[in-house]
């Protein structure tokens, strides 16, 4: 939690934070919803009026007594950039308080020139959205980093990737804020598309949803009670590397058996080229100009949704074993919705009734009596969605204020020379010790 060293930049907070959330407020509202005094309100809401912070908006329609003026938010005195990116894709873009997106850079992602290279892109491509945003740098918030493995959001460092190999160990983190003297945000894109799905997408801000994010690696984005859960080594989500099956295909993470190794978008895309390889024909081959090669997951789900019958079976073997694996997120987890990648939708309503009657079967009745599955609706754009949001929650979270200096920080009460011959006895020795501990 942030803390403030006084009750003015606390109530300021407040203020901020309830107009955000309710506006447009009239001051008197503001009362009502904070307990402030009024005066108080007055004189900090002229304050940030004059910041900034706030605009006037009208006045209020209330049937009987005097017209109020009212407030909200100035979207656009703050803004917040994002970076997504994968093994194929880096978008960076630049959104306002209301998270609408003010510019966006999308390029395809260099992985010859290792960890320098990437990075160097990242930054890149941030400056370049910024640029085209227009906007001071001196208005922007933070940065927000949705990294496609497994981060320690607490240090801001990409711990490792099953989708790069080189891609280990980066302390992204240290590396923007220096070079572009704003806070950094690093978090694991599955967990930033969660947030955007639940905020802005089908989620309907439930406070138990769970959001399967699915292509190259297969995660899970698990909000419950209103809370995205990380766990102690930031490794809770890892769907992909659930076991689903005995002497399995081997997978990147070392081990056999993964769903991501069985049911991932590189499972799909070899199993159809083997098929062919084989001598069967689909219209996946068609869709792809007669290029095997050029066959994705999203060719061999389209072309199931069209009727071809090999790209069909191989979906529904997938669908089988992400029917299996999402059961048992429901039993561990015991969501209200889940939501699946919007990119599973191109193959259609089959796929989702197939899963949907796996759960039903394979998953405890009590837990599945009302759950919800559903596709998601958040494109390209979600990870930096996702990280504006919680950069967003960060910075209108509203302080407490900081305890007094005895009770953080190790100091003598008294000097040692003052002890009487009493105060030196073992017991008040003690007493002392644990004070300065405290």
């Amino acid at each position: 939690m942030k803390h403030v060293t006084s009750t003015t930049e606390r109530d300021k907070q407040v203020i901020r934070a309830v107009v955000r959330q309710y506006g447009p407020l009239s001051r008197v509202e503001i009362h009502e919803l904070t307990h402030l005094r009024q005066s108080t309100i007055s004189a900090l809401v002229r304050e940030l009026l004059e910041e900034g912070d706030l605009l006037e908006a009208g006045r209020s329609d209330n049937p009987v007594g005097r017209k109020q003026i009212l407030l909200r938010l100035n979207d656009e005195h703050r803004f917040i950039a994002g970076v997504e990116f994968d093994d194929e894709l880096v978008i960076a873009a630049v959104l306002d308080l209301s998270a609408k997106i003010k510019s966006v850079v999308k390029e395809p992602t260099v992985l010859d020139e290792g960890i320098e290279g990437l990075t160097k892109q990242l930054l890149s491509c941030t400056r370049k959205t910024i640029s085209e945003a227009g906007v001071p740098a001196q208005s922007l918030i933070g940065v927000g980093i949705a990294d496609p493995g497994l981060v320690n959001t607490e240090d801001g460092i990409s711990v490792t990737s099953s989708i790069m190999d080189f891609w280990n160990g980066v302390p992204l983190r240290r590396i923007f804020e220096e070079e572009l003297g704003v806070p950094t945000l690093v978090e694991s894109d599955t967990r930033a598309r969660a947030v955007a799905e639940r905020i802005l997408g089908v989620g309907e801000r439930v406070e138990d949803m769970i959001y399967v994010d699915y292509g190259t690696g297969i995660g899970a984005g698990i909000i419950l009670d209103g809370k995205l859960l990380r766990g102690h080594r930031w490794a809770v989500g890892e769907f992909g590397h659930t076991h689903v099956t005995e002497n399995g295909p081997a997978c990147r993470c070392g081990s056999f058996g993964c769903l991501e190794a069985v049911a991932g978008a590189a499972a799909l895309e070899s199993r159809i080229r083997k098929a062919l390889a084989e001598g069967s024909s689909s219209q996946a081959l068609t869709m792809a100009g007669g290029d095997v090669h050029k066959i994705s997951a999203w060719t061999v789900m389209q072309a199931a949704r069209l009727g071809d019958k090999i790209c069909a079976a191989i979906l529904e073997q997938v669908g089988n074993y992400l029917g299996l694996g999402i059961a048992n997120l429901v039993n561990l987890f015991n969501p209200l919705l889940i939501v699946l990648d919007k990119r599973l939708g191109l193959a259609g309503q089959a796929l989702l009734d197939q899963i949907v009657r796996i759960v039903k079967r394979e998953a405890l009745n009590h837990s599945t009596e009302d759950l919800v599955i559903r596709f998601g609706t958040m494109g390209e754009e979600a990870g930096v969605l996702g990280m504006g949001l919680l950069l967003m929650e960060r910075y209108f979270e509203i302080p407490a204020l900081k305890p007094p200096r005895f009770m953080i920080e190790s100091i003598p009460m008294f000097p040692q020379r003052n002890l009487t011959t009493a105060a030196a006895s073992p017991s008040i020795k003690r007493t002392f010790r644990g004070l300065r501990r405290r």
